[in-house]
C-alpha cells in the first residue's frame, strides 16, 4: 500500500452523486442441471471465458493429455457438496450456496487469475466481491491430505495461511496498491483466533482506485518442489463494479496531500489561494465533513472516521475539485 504524499492533478467535481452499479452475480449464466458447473472443451488450452455484469472472466480447459481438466481460470457452479474432500469436488463452495442463498457463484482455480472490466466500468473503481473457500481447498486445509499439510500442524502451532492478494492494471500498468485477504490463518498467538473461511466475506476493493482488469494471486505456508500444496481454489459472488458517472474534465490544481493512508491526519497544502472549503464524501455520496479553508496549510483529525476509502473536495473559486484517500 502507497505510504508516501501524494501531489495531485485533481479533477472537475461535476456531480458525485450520480453513481451506479453493475453486480455479477452469475444467476443468469446456464448449467445443465443441479449440481453442475461450466465446462467447456470446445477449445481447448484456448480462453472459453465468459461474461457477467461489467466484467469478463477468464477459462481454460484442456485435453492434451488424452482426457479433460481444467486448467486455470474462472468456472460458474452450482454445486451444493460441502463435505466431500479431494479434486473431484472441485467446484464446489464451502458455503454449499452463492451469497445471500442464492443459486450460483464462481469458483476460481490458479495461483494467478484475472477478471476484465468491459464497456462503462472500464477504469473506474471496482466496489468489490464476496469471497469464500472452495470445499477442495477447506478440507485440505482442515485435514491435510497426500499432498497438502493439515494447517497448524499436529500441535496446531504452526503459522500457516492461505492468503489472496489482489492487484490492479489500468492502461497497462500494474498499480501499486493492493489488497490481502485471508482465506486462512493461523499465525496468531492463540489457537483460538485461527480460522479458515466457510462464510461469504465482503472484500472492499475501492482502495485499488480506477483500473481496467483485476489480478487474484494466491499463496500459502505450505510449499513443496512445484509450488503451492495448498489447492489453488477459491469461491467469489457479487463482483461489484462502480460505474461513477460524476467525476470528468481533467483540470489541474497543485495541492500537496499527505499522508495517504491516512489514520489520525490528514494534512493539505495548497498553492492555490482561491479557496473556500474542503469536504470528505463517503463513497454513498454524502457529505460527512465541511471545514472552512483559511489558510493554505489545512489539518483534519481523522481518527474518528471508519476505516475505507473517502471522496477529499476542495471547494475553490474557478473549479472544484476532489480525489480519494484511504482511512487506515
Amino acid at each position: 500500500m502507497r505510504r508516501f504524499t501524494l501531489f495531485l492533478s485533481a479533477l472537475l467535481l461535476i456531480n458525485f452523486a450520480a453513481k451506479a452499479q453493475t453486480v455479477a452475480t452469475f444467476e443468469a449464466l446456464t448449467l445443465p442441471g443441479a449440481d453442475t458447473a461450466y465446462i467447456n472443451y470446445t477449445a481447448p488450452g484456448t480462453d472459453v471465458g465468459f461474461f457477467n455484469g461489467l466484467a469478463y472472466f477468464p477459462c481454460f480447459y484442456d485435453t492434451s493429455s488424452g482426457y479433460g481438466y481444467w486448467g486455470n481460470g474462472f468456472a460458474y457452479s452450482n454445486s451444493t457438496d460441502s463435505v466431500t474432500s479431494g479434486f473431484t469436488n472441485q467446484y464446489s463452495a464451502k458455503t454449499a450456496i452463492g451469497y445471500a442463498g442464492s443459486t450460483k457463484y464462481a469458483v476460481a482455480y490458479g495461483t494467478n487469475n484475472f477478471i476484465r472490466l468491459n464497456n462503462i466500468a472500464a477504469g473506474k473503481p471496482v466496489k468489490g466481491v464476496y469471497v469464500t473457500n472452495n470445499t477442495y481447498a477447506f478440507n485440505s486445509m482442515r485435514d491435510g491430505d497426500s499432498y497438502a499439510k493439515k494447517f497448524g500442524g499436529a500441535t496446531g502451532n504452526d503459522p500457516d495461511f492461505f492468503r489472496l492478494l489482489v492487484r490492479g492494471y489500468k492502461t497497462g500498468v500494474l498499480q501499486p496498491d493492493s489488497v490481502e485477504f485471508f482465506l486462512a490463518d493461523y499465525r496468531f498467538a492463540h489457537n483460538d483466533s485461527d480460522y479458515i473461511v466457510n462464510t461469504w466475506k465482503w472484500v472492499n476493493l475501492l482502495p485499488l482506485g480506477g483500473v481496467d482488469s483485476l489480478t487474484f494471486s494466491l499463496t500459502s505456508s505450505d510449499n513443496g518442489t512445484f509450488g503451492m500444496n495448498t489447492p489453488a481454489y477459491f469461491c467469489i459472488d457479487n463482483f461489484t463494479t462502480d460505474e461513477s458517472v460524476g467525476v470528468a474534465n481533467a483540470q489541474t490544481l497543485a495541492a500537496k496531500v499527505y499522508p495517504n493512508p491516512a489514520v489520525n491526519n490528514l494534512f493539505i497544502d495548497l498553492v492555490d489561494d482561491n479557496c473556500q472549503s474542503v469536504s470528505i464524501i463517503d463513497m454513498s455520496g454524502s457529505v460527512i465533513f465541511t471545514q472552512s479553508i483559511t489558510s493554505k496549510h489545512i489539518e483534519i483529525n481523522t481518527s474518528s472516521l471508519p476505516s475505507g476509502t473517502y471522496l477529499l473536495k476542495l471547494s475553490c473559486t474557478e473549479k472544484n475539485a476532489a480525489m480519494r484517500f484511504v482511512k487506515q
